[in-house]
């Protein structure tokens, strides 16, 4: 269970807390400045060192340090519900897909600004146009193989990650899905890239270039 954080000391005993049974945690600290490594590795997590900035970075770290067979990764601010995993996992261990997203499902009406909203639905929509998967949302809580995943070389070490792995995994012949999950509001602070519109524009950027 691959956990990118950055300065979510806050958010993170919360999410551990709630880790179901056979999912072990991987914090990968991406130069944290409020201690989010150190609360990690004192409420038992395995933690890895980023240094290089970027959501990508992080993910593409705890990939490298992962030993499973499966993946997981999810967001770490609180607004993903850990014992939602199994869901996301369940259809990847079945056989059914090969990665599986969970599609966000707001808990309420602040816990998905409008304008990140509005730019996922956009990437999706042209994501099914260029590629045919059926998503609804790039949704950061994902479940694939791990060997496959290295397999596929992603090479974006910035916020393009997400989108890279599915344009990448559709067109070597992945089957791709989804399934529904429960999304509410972060534990303390502002998200770096849904909670301001500077946030999300720098995110349609980095996605935006994959598509060009």
């Amino acid at each position: 269970m691959i956990l990118p954080v950055l300065d979510e000391a806050e958010a993170l005993p919360g999410v551990l807390a709630l880790m179901p049974p056979g999912f072990e945690p991987l914090v990968v600290d991406n130069g944290s400045t409020d201690g989010s490594g150190e609360v990690a590795r004192s409420l038992g997590a395995q933690v890895v060192s980023e240094p290089q900035r970027g959501f990508g970075a992080a993910c593409y770290a705890g990939l490298s340090a992962a030993r499973s067979e499966l993946v997981c990764f999810m967001d770490c601010d609180g607004s993903l519900d850990p014992r939602e995993l199994p869901r996301v996992c369940d259809p990847v261990a079945a056989g059914s897909v090969d990665l599986c997203l969970g599609a966000r499902v707001p808990s309420s009406a602040g816990a998905w600004p409008w304008h990140a909203r509005l730019a996922n639905r956009a990437l999706a929509l042209e994501l099914r146009r260029r590629s045919g998967a059926r998503l609804s949302d790039l949704g950061p809580m994902r479940a694939c193989g791990r060997e496959a995943l290295l397999a596929l070389g992603l090479h974006d070490r910035a916020f393009g990650w997400p989108l890279e792995m599915v344009l990448r995994a559709t067109a070597d012949g992945w089957r791709v899905g989804e399934v529904p999950v429960s999304y509410g509001p972060r534990a303390g602070g502002r998200s770096k890239v849904s909670g301001s519109v500077r946030g999300t524009a720098r995110a349609v950027r980095d996605m935006g270039a994959l598509l060009r």
